[in-house]
């Protein structure tokens, strides 16, 4: 007998996307249990070195609660809320996901086995030195080689801590100055976290639900993007799901992939509140970085092109998507010059059919302003394009 399948509008797609990610109803976040709250919600926070304008964690956090403060997730991380590790990427993550880390580190010692064996030496030294003397970070570890292409071209210990962090040994307690802290896990974990190992079957229904959370609804690529491993466990694991009603598999008007929801998610197309806010978002928002997704859903094709060839660049360096109601209008090509106290817009570009109304200008004004406040700024320059 064949499924059925429920099939959403384009316009309610959108919304379960943007009211699921949390930027239709942000203003009502300000206490620290909100901020873990939208990290819940959300699944992971990514990390991210560059802050040509802001940090990536700061930048997406920001982008769903106003009054955000960066001291606000240093709190989190004292408080064990939350901690950081793998994602797709560098992130910060739910305390109540911690155990669906673990395949992963397994995975890794298993398969850098023949690199501990290498450097075991340096990792037992490095190891040996956190368990006496506590949490330490890399600079707290000399190194006199003038040999550049050393181990992986990093400093012998600082690898050897990633490896004890990617492998489950380390944690990272806190960060410094943006530099990684690592302790023993055992002495930054609280003891009621759940420490099970889970089957590779719970750790795909894990991410089913996370991702189905977190976005309204997604896709098996969307699921498992950047995942290791084959399809047919996790595709069997969905069509298990979707048997015991646990989710619901959708489709988006015009299109045949499948996706999948939940009839919780699908009971919020019942009383639609829209805001025509505008979001000036990261390049590593979680609403973005899928860019199949974001294409489908917005018809916005979008790069970051801080990784492109500057010769081959089509907008700039460090480009933020501009989000306005439920549509994606535009790019800010932008730079906190801090040491100015200048947000300096680069350039600015509107979507071919994008009308550039009075209210859109005002709202991109008030949000350039804000976020050039909350990256250390005190004036920007965006008369210039408006």
């Amino acid at each position: 007998m064949k499924k059925k399948i429920t099939e959403i509008s384009l316009t309610d797609a959108r919304y379960l996307a943007l009211k699921n990610q949390m930027l239709l109803e942000r203003d009502s976040h300000s206490t620290l249990k909100d901020l873990h709250k939208i990290i819940e919600k959300i699944g992971y926070v990514q990390i991210d070195t560059i802050s040509i304008v802001e940090r990536a964690h700061n930048h997406i956090l920001c982008s769903r609660m106003p009054s955000y403060n960066k001291t606000m997730l240093d709190e989190l991380f004292k408080k064990k809320k939350i901690f950081e590790y793998w994602s797709h990427a560098a992130a910060f993550l739910p305390m109540k996901d911690y155990r669906f880390s673990l395949l992963r580190k397994q995975a890794y010692a298993e398969r850098n086995k023949a690199m501990y064996r290498q450097h075991k030496k340096i990792i037992d030294m490095v190891l040996d030195r956190i368990t006496n003397e506590g949490e330490l970070q890399s600079r707290d570890f000399e190194h006199t080689s003038n040999n550049k292409a050393g181990w992986w071209d990093w400093k012998p210990a600082k690898k050897a801590l990633e490896f004890l962090f990617h492998t489950g040994v380390l944690m990272v307690s806190e960060r410094k100055s943006f530099q990684k802290v690592y302790d023993l896990t055992e002495r930054v974990l609280p003891k009621k976290v759940d420490t099970t190992m889970p089957t590779y079957e719970e750790y795909c229904e894990h991410l089913i639900e996370s991702a189905i959370n977190a976005n309204g609804f997604a896709g098996i690529r969307e699921i498992f993007y950047l995942r290791k491993g084959g399809m047919k466990i996790p595709q069997d694991v969905l069509n298990r799901m979707t048997e015991e009603k646990k989710i619901i598999p959708m489709k988006i008007e015009n299109s045949d992939e499948i996706y999948y929801t939940t009839r919780k998610n699908l009971n919020q197309l019942k009383n639609k509140i829209y805001t025509n806010d505008v979001h000036i978002l990261s390049p590593f928002d979680n609403l973005v970085i899928q860019r199949k997704r974001l294409k489908t859903l917005f018809d916005f094709d979008y790069v970051i092109e801080c990784y492109v060839p500057a010769p081959k660049r089509k907008f700039g360096y460090y480009v933020l998507p501009i989000l306005y109601g439920d549509k994606l209008i535009g790019r800010l090509d932008a730079k906190a010059e801090r040491d100015k106290k200048n947000f300096k817009i680069i350039n600015l570009w509107f979507e071919d059919k994008v009308k550039v109304t009075k209210d859109i200008k005002d709202s991109l004004s008030d949000k350039v302003n804000e976020l050039a406040v909350f990256s250390g700024c005190e004036k920007n320059n965006l008369e210039k394009f408006i």
